[in-house]
Protein backbone atom coordinates (compact mmCIF):
# COMPACT_ATOMS: atom_id res chain seq x y z
CA UNK A 1 0.00 0.00 0.00
CA UNK A 2 1.26 3.50 -0.90
CA UNK A 3 0.01 7.08 -0.86
CA UNK A 4 0.19 9.26 -3.99
CA UNK A 5 -0.33 13.02 -4.09
CA UNK A 6 0.05 14.97 -7.32
CA UNK A 7 1.66 18.32 -8.08
CA UNK A 8 -0.50 20.68 -10.10
CA UNK A 9 0.55 22.60 -13.20
CA UNK A 10 0.93 25.82 -11.20
CA UNK A 11 3.17 24.11 -8.63
CA UNK A 12 5.65 22.72 -11.13
CA UNK A 13 8.46 25.05 -12.16
CA UNK A 14 11.03 24.51 -14.88
CA UNK A 15 13.83 22.45 -13.36
CA UNK A 16 11.57 20.44 -11.01
CA UNK A 17 12.81 16.89 -10.99
CA UNK A 18 12.07 13.42 -9.61
CA UNK A 19 14.14 10.23 -9.63
CA UNK A 20 13.25 6.62 -8.90
CA UNK A 21 15.19 3.35 -8.96
CA UNK A 22 13.81 -0.14 -9.41
CA UNK A 23 15.30 -3.62 -9.67
CA UNK A 24 13.53 -5.68 -12.30
CA UNK A 25 11.93 -8.96 -11.26
CA UNK A 26 11.24 -11.94 -13.49
CA UNK A 27 7.50 -11.25 -13.35
CA UNK A 28 7.96 -7.65 -14.51
CA UNK A 29 10.25 -8.57 -17.39
CA UNK A 30 8.00 -11.41 -18.57
CA UNK A 31 4.86 -9.25 -18.31
CA UNK A 32 6.49 -6.53 -20.42
CA UNK A 33 7.67 -9.10 -22.94
CA UNK A 34 4.13 -10.42 -23.23
CA UNK A 35 2.76 -6.91 -23.70
CA UNK A 36 5.38 -6.21 -26.35
CA UNK A 37 4.63 -9.47 -28.17
CA UNK A 38 8.24 -10.61 -27.92
CA UNK A 39 7.68 -14.17 -26.73
CA UNK A 40 6.65 -17.39 -28.44
CA UNK A 41 2.87 -17.63 -28.38
CA UNK A 42 2.97 -21.12 -26.89
CA UNK A 43 6.05 -20.44 -24.72
CA UNK A 44 7.18 -24.04 -25.02
CA UNK A 45 10.65 -23.85 -26.49
CA UNK A 46 12.48 -22.24 -23.56
CA UNK A 47 15.34 -20.08 -24.82
CA UNK A 48 16.24 -16.76 -23.27
CA UNK A 49 12.81 -15.13 -23.22
CA UNK A 50 12.71 -15.78 -19.48
CA UNK A 51 15.78 -13.64 -18.70
CA UNK A 52 15.94 -11.11 -21.49
CA UNK A 53 13.48 -8.56 -22.79
CA UNK A 54 14.10 -8.17 -26.50
CA UNK A 55 11.78 -5.20 -26.93
CA UNK A 56 14.39 -2.49 -26.45
CA UNK A 57 13.64 -0.05 -23.67
CA UNK A 58 10.19 -1.43 -22.78
CA UNK A 59 10.96 -1.74 -19.06
CA UNK A 60 12.75 1.60 -19.02
CA UNK A 61 9.81 3.33 -20.69
CA UNK A 62 7.43 1.73 -18.21
CA UNK A 63 9.45 3.07 -15.27
CA UNK A 64 9.56 6.56 -16.80
CA UNK A 65 5.81 6.49 -17.40
CA UNK A 66 5.20 5.31 -13.85
CA UNK A 67 7.33 8.15 -12.50
CA UNK A 68 5.31 10.72 -14.46
CA UNK A 69 1.93 9.20 -13.58
CA UNK A 70 2.64 8.64 -9.90
CA UNK A 71 5.18 11.22 -8.76
CA UNK A 72 5.65 14.18 -11.11
CA UNK A 73 3.10 15.44 -11.92
CA UNK A 74 1.37 12.37 -10.45
CA UNK A 75 -2.32 11.36 -10.34
CA UNK A 76 -4.47 13.15 -12.91
CA UNK A 77 -1.67 13.41 -15.47
CA UNK A 78 -1.93 12.33 -19.09
CA UNK A 79 1.10 11.63 -21.30
CA UNK A 80 0.13 13.15 -24.65
CA UNK A 81 3.35 12.73 -26.63
CA UNK A 82 6.86 11.28 -26.52
CA UNK A 83 10.06 11.59 -28.50
CA UNK A 84 12.35 8.90 -27.12
CA UNK A 85 15.61 7.35 -28.25
CA UNK A 86 16.07 3.68 -27.33
CA UNK A 87 19.38 1.93 -26.78
CA UNK A 88 19.99 -1.42 -25.13
CA UNK A 89 17.82 -4.03 -23.48
CA UNK A 90 16.83 -4.97 -19.94
CA UNK A 91 17.43 -8.18 -18.02
CA UNK A 92 16.07 -9.68 -14.86
CA UNK A 93 18.01 -8.26 -11.91
CA UNK A 94 18.97 -5.00 -13.61
CA UNK A 95 18.54 -1.91 -11.44
CA UNK A 96 17.10 0.92 -13.52
CA UNK A 97 17.20 4.55 -12.46
CA UNK A 98 14.80 6.97 -14.11
CA UNK A 99 14.80 10.77 -13.85
CA UNK A 100 12.25 13.26 -15.21
CA UNK A 101 12.94 17.02 -15.24
CA UNK A 102 10.53 19.79 -16.23
CA UNK A 103 11.97 21.50 -19.32
CA UNK A 104 9.20 23.81 -20.59
CA UNK A 105 5.69 24.90 -19.52
CA UNK A 106 2.76 25.60 -21.90
CA UNK A 107 0.07 27.48 -19.97
CA UNK A 108 -2.61 27.31 -22.69
CA UNK A 109 -3.22 23.56 -22.33
CA UNK A 110 -1.48 23.05 -19.01
CA UNK A 111 1.19 20.96 -20.67
CA UNK A 112 4.75 20.42 -19.51
CA UNK A 113 7.69 19.01 -21.47
CA UNK A 114 9.81 16.69 -19.35
CA UNK A 115 13.32 15.57 -20.15
CA UNK A 116 13.38 11.85 -19.43
CA UNK A 117 16.30 9.53 -18.93
CA UNK A 118 16.63 5.93 -17.74
CA UNK A 119 19.89 4.05 -17.25
CA UNK A 120 20.96 0.74 -15.74
CA UNK A 121 23.37 -0.03 -12.92
CA UNK A 122 26.32 0.13 -15.33
CA UNK A 123 25.45 3.64 -16.43
CA UNK A 124 24.20 2.54 -19.85
CA UNK A 125 21.44 4.87 -21.04
CA UNK A 126 18.47 2.81 -22.20
CA UNK A 127 15.97 5.58 -22.89
CA UNK A 128 16.27 9.34 -23.22
CA UNK A 129 14.12 12.01 -24.79
CA UNK A 130 11.15 14.25 -24.08
CA UNK A 131 7.65 13.42 -22.86
CA UNK A 132 4.85 15.97 -23.07
CA UNK A 133 2.39 15.66 -20.18
CA UNK A 134 -0.94 17.36 -19.60
CA UNK A 135 -0.59 18.24 -15.92
CA UNK A 136 -3.48 18.26 -13.44
CA UNK A 137 -4.89 21.57 -12.28
CA UNK A 138 -6.47 20.28 -9.07
CA UNK A 139 -5.03 18.47 -6.09
CA UNK A 140 -5.55 14.71 -6.22
CA UNK A 141 -4.44 12.36 -3.46
CA UNK A 142 -4.80 8.58 -3.30
CA UNK A 143 -4.31 6.79 -0.01
CA UNK A 144 -3.60 3.09 0.45
CA UNK A 145 -3.12 2.35 -3.24
CA UNK A 146 -2.42 -1.36 -3.77
CA UNK A 147 -0.22 -2.22 -6.74
CA UNK A 148 -1.75 -5.18 -8.59
CA UNK A 149 0.25 -8.38 -8.36
CA UNK A 150 0.86 -10.52 -11.41
CA UNK A 151 1.27 -14.28 -11.31
CA UNK A 152 3.12 -15.62 -14.34
CA UNK A 153 4.28 -19.15 -14.95
CA UNK A 154 7.23 -19.63 -12.66
CA UNK A 155 8.73 -23.01 -13.38
CA UNK A 156 7.67 -23.53 -17.03
CA UNK A 157 7.87 -27.26 -16.44
CA UNK A 158 6.64 -28.17 -19.91
CA UNK A 159 9.60 -26.46 -21.55
CA UNK A 160 11.88 -28.60 -19.41
CA UNK A 161 10.08 -31.76 -20.51
CA UNK A 162 10.44 -30.79 -24.16
CA UNK A 163 14.10 -29.99 -23.60
CA UNK A 164 14.67 -33.46 -22.17
CA UNK A 165 13.21 -34.97 -25.33
CA UNK A 166 15.83 -33.35 -27.54
CA UNK A 167 18.32 -35.85 -28.86
CA UNK A 168 16.07 -38.84 -28.19
CA UNK A 169 14.80 -40.73 -31.24
CA UNK A 170 11.13 -40.10 -32.08
CA UNK A 171 8.55 -42.61 -30.92
CA UNK A 172 6.36 -44.47 -33.40
CA UNK A 173 2.85 -43.57 -32.28
CA UNK A 174 -0.52 -44.75 -33.58
CA UNK A 175 -2.93 -41.83 -33.87
CA UNK A 176 -6.34 -43.40 -33.38
CA UNK A 177 -9.02 -42.00 -35.72
CA UNK A 178 -7.49 -38.55 -36.49
CA UNK A 179 -10.57 -37.33 -38.33
CA UNK A 180 -10.87 -33.70 -37.28
CA UNK A 181 -8.61 -30.67 -37.34
CA UNK A 182 -7.27 -30.83 -33.79
CA UNK A 183 -6.65 -34.57 -33.68
CA UNK A 184 -4.63 -34.38 -36.91
CA UNK A 185 -2.85 -31.05 -36.41
CA UNK A 186 -1.63 -31.95 -32.91
CA UNK A 187 0.33 -35.06 -33.99
CA UNK A 188 1.71 -33.20 -37.00
CA UNK A 189 3.05 -30.46 -34.69
CA UNK A 190 4.60 -33.16 -32.49
CA UNK A 191 6.15 -34.83 -35.53
CA UNK A 192 7.63 -31.52 -36.64
CA UNK A 193 9.41 -31.31 -33.28
CA UNK A 194 10.73 -34.85 -33.68
CA UNK A 195 8.68 -36.17 -30.76
CA UNK A 196 6.83 -38.90 -32.67
CA UNK A 197 6.52 -40.63 -36.03
CA UNK A 198 2.73 -40.74 -36.50
CA UNK A 199 0.95 -43.78 -37.88
CA UNK A 200 -2.54 -42.61 -38.81
CA UNK A 201 -5.18 -45.26 -38.09
CA UNK A 202 -8.66 -44.54 -39.40
CA UNK A 203 -10.87 -44.09 -42.48
CA UNK A 204 -8.38 -43.08 -45.17
CA UNK A 205 -10.74 -40.84 -47.13
CA UNK A 206 -11.72 -38.89 -44.03
CA UNK A 207 -8.11 -38.41 -42.96
CA UNK A 208 -7.14 -37.08 -46.39
CA UNK A 209 -10.19 -34.79 -46.45
CA UNK A 210 -9.26 -33.26 -43.08
CA UNK A 211 -5.65 -32.83 -44.20
CA UNK A 212 -6.72 -31.01 -47.35
CA UNK A 213 -9.17 -28.81 -45.44
CA UNK A 214 -6.55 -27.58 -42.99
CA UNK A 215 -3.59 -27.57 -45.40
CA UNK A 216 -1.53 -30.30 -43.72
CA UNK A 217 0.86 -32.49 -45.71
CA UNK A 218 0.49 -36.06 -44.43
CA UNK A 219 2.27 -37.71 -47.35
CA UNK A 220 5.39 -38.63 -45.29
CA UNK A 221 3.32 -40.70 -42.84
CA UNK A 222 1.79 -44.14 -42.98
CA UNK A 223 -1.99 -44.53 -43.02
CA UNK A 224 -3.53 -47.75 -41.76
CA UNK A 225 -7.03 -47.75 -43.26
CA UNK A 226 -10.04 -49.01 -41.30
CA UNK A 227 -13.75 -48.36 -41.66
CA UNK A 228 -14.71 -46.55 -38.45
CA UNK A 229 -13.61 -45.42 -34.99
CA UNK A 230 -14.22 -48.77 -33.22
CA UNK A 231 -12.10 -50.52 -35.81
CA UNK A 232 -9.43 -47.84 -35.47
CA UNK A 233 -9.16 -48.46 -31.72
CA UNK A 234 -8.91 -52.22 -32.18
CA UNK A 235 -6.34 -51.90 -34.97
CA UNK A 236 -4.16 -49.47 -33.00
CA UNK A 237 -4.13 -51.84 -30.02
CA UNK A 238 -3.25 -54.70 -32.37
CA UNK A 239 -0.32 -52.69 -33.74
CA UNK A 240 0.91 -51.99 -30.20
CA UNK A 241 0.62 -55.66 -29.15
CA UNK A 242 2.64 -56.67 -32.20
CA UNK A 243 5.36 -54.12 -31.45
CA UNK A 244 4.74 -52.06 -34.60
CA UNK A 245 4.06 -48.88 -32.58
CA UNK A 246 5.45 -47.76 -29.21
CA UNK A 247 2.53 -45.60 -28.10
CA UNK A 248 -1.09 -44.61 -28.78
CA UNK A 249 -2.72 -41.18 -29.01
CA UNK A 250 -6.48 -40.66 -28.99
CA UNK A 251 -7.93 -38.83 -31.98
CA UNK A 252 -11.53 -37.86 -32.67
CA UNK A 253 -13.21 -40.74 -30.90
CA UNK A 254 -14.59 -41.02 -27.40
CA UNK A 255 -12.24 -42.12 -24.65
CA UNK A 256 -14.53 -45.03 -23.81
CA UNK A 257 -14.17 -46.36 -27.37
CA UNK A 258 -10.41 -46.41 -27.17
CA UNK A 259 -10.24 -47.81 -23.65
CA UNK A 260 -12.73 -50.56 -24.55
CA UNK A 261 -10.09 -51.90 -26.91
CA UNK A 262 -7.27 -51.38 -24.38
CA UNK A 263 -8.65 -53.08 -21.27
CA UNK A 264 -9.47 -56.69 -22.35
CA UNK A 265 -6.94 -59.10 -20.84
CA UNK A 266 -6.70 -61.35 -23.88
CA UNK A 267 -6.59 -58.78 -26.70
CA UNK A 268 -5.83 -55.44 -25.03
CA UNK A 269 -2.82 -53.76 -23.47
CA UNK A 270 -3.25 -54.59 -19.78
CA UNK A 271 -0.39 -55.49 -17.48
CA UNK A 272 -0.39 -56.84 -13.93
CA UNK A 273 -0.98 -53.25 -12.75
CA UNK A 274 -4.31 -51.48 -12.53
CA UNK A 275 -4.70 -49.09 -15.47
CA UNK A 276 -4.82 -45.47 -14.30
CA UNK A 277 -4.45 -41.95 -15.64
CA UNK A 278 -2.11 -39.21 -14.46
CA UNK A 279 -2.58 -35.51 -15.20
CA UNK A 280 0.74 -33.68 -15.41
CA UNK A 281 0.07 -30.04 -14.52
CA UNK A 282 2.12 -26.89 -14.96
CA UNK A 283 0.42 -24.53 -12.47
CA UNK A 284 1.65 -20.90 -12.71
CA UNK A 285 1.61 -20.31 -8.96
CA UNK A 286 3.14 -23.67 -8.00
CA UNK A 287 6.94 -23.92 -8.15
CA UNK A 288 7.14 -27.53 -9.39
CA UNK A 289 5.47 -30.04 -11.66
CA UNK A 290 2.23 -31.35 -10.14
CA UNK A 291 0.83 -34.80 -10.91
CA UNK A 292 -2.83 -35.64 -10.15
CA UNK A 293 -4.20 -39.18 -10.20
CA UNK A 294 -6.67 -40.68 -10.96
CA UNK A 295 -9.06 -38.14 -12.43
CA UNK A 296 -9.96 -39.83 -15.72
CA UNK A 297 -10.33 -43.62 -15.58
CA UNK A 298 -11.08 -45.16 -12.16
CA UNK A 299 -14.42 -43.91 -10.88
CA UNK A 300 -14.40 -45.02 -7.23
CA UNK A 301 -11.13 -46.90 -6.68
CA UNK A 302 -10.76 -49.38 -3.86
CA UNK A 303 -7.78 -49.44 -1.53
CA UNK A 304 -6.27 -52.18 -3.66
CA UNK A 305 -6.78 -50.04 -6.78
CA UNK A 306 -5.14 -47.07 -5.09
CA UNK A 307 -1.99 -49.06 -4.44
CA UNK A 308 -1.47 -49.45 -8.19
CA UNK A 309 -2.67 -45.92 -8.96
CA UNK A 310 -0.09 -44.57 -6.50
CA UNK A 311 2.72 -46.77 -7.78
CA UNK A 312 1.94 -45.85 -11.41
CA UNK A 313 2.19 -42.15 -10.54
CA UNK A 314 5.46 -42.59 -8.62
CA UNK A 315 7.01 -44.50 -11.53
CA UNK A 316 5.92 -41.78 -13.96
CA UNK A 317 7.25 -39.01 -11.72
CA UNK A 318 10.65 -40.70 -11.63
CA UNK A 319 10.71 -40.93 -15.43
CA UNK A 320 9.93 -37.20 -15.53
CA UNK A 321 12.96 -36.48 -13.37
CA UNK A 322 11.57 -36.45 -9.82
CA UNK A 323 13.88 -38.87 -8.04
CA UNK A 324 11.88 -39.29 -4.81
CA UNK A 325 8.38 -37.94 -5.44
CA UNK A 326 6.32 -36.73 -2.50
CA UNK A 327 2.79 -38.15 -2.58
CA UNK A 328 -0.06 -36.38 -0.79
CA UNK A 329 -3.06 -38.67 -0.31
CA UNK A 330 -5.99 -36.29 -0.34
CA UNK A 331 -9.19 -36.19 1.65
CA UNK A 332 -11.46 -33.46 2.98
CA UNK A 333 -9.53 -33.37 6.27
CA UNK A 334 -6.03 -34.11 7.48
CA UNK A 335 -7.04 -36.35 10.38
CA UNK A 336 -8.22 -39.97 10.30
CA UNK A 337 -11.98 -40.18 10.60
CA UNK A 338 -13.73 -43.58 10.40
CA UNK A 339 -16.76 -41.85 8.87
CA UNK A 340 -14.65 -40.66 5.90
CA UNK A 341 -13.37 -43.73 4.05
CA UNK A 342 -10.72 -41.82 2.11
CA UNK A 343 -8.92 -40.99 5.37
CA UNK A 344 -8.74 -44.70 6.23
CA UNK A 345 -7.39 -45.48 2.75
CA UNK A 346 -4.77 -42.77 3.20
CA UNK A 347 -3.58 -44.20 6.50
CA UNK A 348 -3.43 -47.71 5.01
CA UNK A 349 -1.45 -46.54 1.98
CA UNK A 350 1.09 -44.79 4.18
CA UNK A 351 1.58 -47.92 6.27
CA UNK A 352 1.86 -50.03 3.10
CA UNK A 353 4.63 -47.71 1.92
CA UNK A 354 6.38 -48.14 5.27
CA UNK A 355 6.29 -51.93 4.72
CA UNK A 356 7.61 -51.71 1.15
CA UNK A 357 4.33 -52.48 -0.63
CA UNK A 358 4.59 -49.10 -2.39
CA UNK A 359 8.10 -48.04 -3.34
CA UNK A 360 10.03 -45.09 -4.72
CA UNK A 361 8.12 -42.24 -3.11
CA UNK A 362 7.42 -40.51 0.19
CA UNK A 363 3.75 -40.81 1.19
CA UNK A 364 1.67 -38.88 3.70
CA UNK A 365 -2.03 -38.60 4.31
CA UNK A 366 -4.73 -37.91 4.80
CA UNK A 367 -4.00 -34.34 3.76
CA UNK A 368 -6.48 -31.69 2.70
CA UNK A 369 -5.73 -29.94 -0.58
CA UNK A 370 -4.60 -26.70 1.06
CA UNK A 371 -1.99 -28.24 3.34
CA UNK A 372 -0.82 -30.59 0.59
CA UNK A 373 0.30 -27.72 -1.65
CA UNK A 374 0.75 -24.78 0.76
CA UNK A 375 3.59 -24.70 3.27
CA UNK A 376 1.87 -21.81 5.04
CA UNK A 377 -1.41 -23.74 5.39
CA UNK A 378 0.47 -26.76 6.75
CA UNK A 379 2.37 -24.57 9.20
CA UNK A 380 -0.83 -22.86 10.37
CA UNK A 381 -2.45 -26.24 11.06
CA UNK A 382 0.74 -27.45 12.77
CA UNK A 383 1.18 -30.38 10.40
CA UNK A 384 4.65 -31.92 10.67
CA UNK A 385 5.10 -33.78 7.41
CA UNK A 386 7.78 -34.43 4.76
CA UNK A 387 5.09 -33.99 2.10
CA UNK A 388 2.78 -31.20 3.26
CA UNK A 389 3.17 -28.02 1.24
CA UNK A 390 5.62 -29.51 -1.26
CA UNK A 391 3.71 -32.40 -2.83
CA UNK A 392 4.71 -33.66 -6.27
CA UNK A 393 1.76 -36.05 -6.60
CA UNK A 394 -1.83 -35.61 -5.44
CA UNK A 395 -3.69 -38.91 -5.09
CA UNK A 396 -7.38 -38.03 -5.09
CA UNK A 397 -10.18 -40.01 -3.37
CA UNK A 398 -12.16 -40.64 -6.58
CA UNK A 399 -12.58 -39.54 -10.17
CA UNK A 400 -15.26 -36.92 -9.40
CA UNK A 401 -13.09 -35.07 -6.88
CA UNK A 402 -9.99 -35.33 -9.05
CA UNK A 403 -11.62 -34.25 -12.29
CA UNK A 404 -13.23 -31.20 -10.69
CA UNK A 405 -9.93 -30.25 -9.04
CA UNK A 406 -7.98 -30.50 -12.30
CA UNK A 407 -10.51 -28.40 -14.19
CA UNK A 408 -10.47 -25.78 -11.43
CA UNK A 409 -6.68 -25.57 -11.69
CA UNK A 410 -6.97 -25.27 -15.47
CA UNK A 411 -9.71 -22.66 -15.68
CA UNK A 412 -9.25 -20.67 -12.47
CA UNK A 413 -5.51 -20.98 -11.86
CA UNK A 414 -4.36 -20.98 -15.49
CA UNK A 415 -2.75 -24.42 -15.30
CA UNK A 416 -1.67 -26.18 -18.47
CA UNK A 417 -2.20 -29.92 -18.37
CA UNK A 418 -0.71 -32.92 -20.06
CA UNK A 419 -1.79 -36.44 -19.32
CA UNK A 420 -1.00 -40.09 -19.88
CA UNK A 421 -2.44 -43.53 -19.20
CA UNK A 422 -0.24 -45.77 -17.05
CA UNK A 423 -0.37 -49.48 -16.28
CA UNK A 424 -0.53 -50.45 -19.97
CA UNK A 425 2.00 -52.11 -22.26
CA UNK A 426 2.57 -48.84 -24.09
CA UNK A 427 1.92 -45.23 -23.02
CA UNK A 428 -1.41 -43.79 -24.15
CA UNK A 429 -2.30 -40.10 -24.46
CA UNK A 430 -5.96 -39.16 -24.08
CA UNK A 431 -6.20 -35.77 -25.72
CA UNK A 432 -9.13 -33.42 -25.24
CA UNK A 433 -10.71 -31.09 -27.76
CA UNK A 434 -10.08 -28.31 -25.23
CA UNK A 435 -6.31 -28.95 -25.19
CA UNK A 436 -4.18 -26.14 -26.60
CA UNK A 437 -1.01 -26.72 -28.61
CA UNK A 438 1.19 -26.40 -25.51
CA UNK A 439 -0.80 -29.11 -23.71
CA UNK A 440 -0.78 -31.46 -26.71
CA UNK A 441 2.97 -31.09 -27.14
CA UNK A 442 3.57 -31.60 -23.42
CA UNK A 443 1.45 -34.78 -23.42
CA UNK A 444 3.47 -36.04 -26.38
CA UNK A 445 6.71 -35.20 -24.58
CA UNK A 446 5.58 -37.24 -21.57
CA UNK A 447 4.64 -40.09 -23.93
CA UNK A 448 8.06 -39.95 -25.57
CA UNK A 449 9.94 -40.02 -22.26
CA UNK A 450 7.90 -42.98 -21.00
CA UNK A 451 8.25 -44.92 -24.24
CA UNK A 452 11.99 -44.25 -24.34
CA UNK A 453 12.45 -45.38 -20.73
CA UNK A 454 10.59 -48.63 -21.43
CA UNK A 455 12.61 -49.24 -24.58
CA UNK A 456 15.89 -48.74 -22.73
CA UNK A 457 14.73 -50.93 -19.86
CA UNK A 458 13.99 -53.77 -22.28
CA UNK A 459 17.49 -53.37 -23.67
CA UNK A 460 18.98 -53.42 -20.17
CA UNK A 461 20.19 -49.81 -20.32
CA UNK A 462 19.73 -47.66 -17.17
CA UNK A 463 16.79 -45.27 -17.61
CA UNK A 464 17.08 -41.48 -17.59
Amino acid sequence: MRDFTNRTFDEIEVGASETVSRTLTATEVEALALAAGDVDGFHVEGGDTGDRLSAQGAAAVAIVAGLLNRRLPGPGSAIVGTKFHYAGACRIGDTLTATVTAKARHAKEHRIDFECRCSNQDGDVLVDGVATVQAPVKRIAYADVATPELILRRNDAFSKLLKRCEGLPPVTCAIVHPCDRDSLAGPMAAAKRNLIVPVLVGPEAKIHAVARAVGIDISPFQIVPVEHSHAAAEKAVELARAGHVDALMKGSLHTDELMAAVVPSATGLRTARRISHVFVLDVPAYPRLLLVTDAAINLFPTLEDKVDICQNAIDLAQILGIAKPKVAILSAVETINPKIPSTLDAASLCKMADRGQITGGVLDGPLAFDNAISIEAARTKKIDSPVAGIADILLVPDLEAGNMMVKQLQYLAGADSAGIVCGTRVPIVLTSRADNVRARLASTAVLKLVAHERRERRRGIPSL
